[in-house]
């Protein structure tokens, strides 16, 4: 079974949960998810295999969810997880996905726990 790493290349922690995947023997499934967002049913799977709900995937420091902050808190689950596909700079990453399980590699050991 393979895993899947939701990548920024400019972020420090997603650069060393890949090459951590990497010593480990891991050879991801890199998706660069500013290039490529993930659709609607893609990051719905993604966060129920997080254990959480879209606020627990959001980066509310980002600029994006700041600006729109009062409007994504009165949302619903489904309008939540539209808007973050409308806005991936506000996902929180990297994320890995090993069957039906993810983590957010924050820190990068912390995507040890679904291999």
């Amino acid at each position: 079974m393979s895993i899947t790493l939701y990548h920024n290349p400019r972020c420090s922690k997603s650069r060393q949960t890949l090459q951590l995947l990497k010593d480990k023997g891991h050879k991801p499934i890199i998706v660069e998810y500013l290039k490529t967002p993930p659709d609607a049913a893609t990051l719905k799977q993604i966060i129920l295999a997080l254990g959480t709900d879209a606020n627990g995937i959001m980066r509310t420091g980002e600029e994006d969810y700041k600006a729109e902050q009062e409007q994504v808190a009165g949302l619903n689950e489904a309008d939540k997880i539209t808007w973050l596909c409308e806005h991936p700079k506000v996902i929180q990453r990297p994320i890995a996905v090993h069957g039906n399980r993810a983590r957010i590699g924050r820190p990068p050991e912390d995507v040890l726990d679904i291999l």
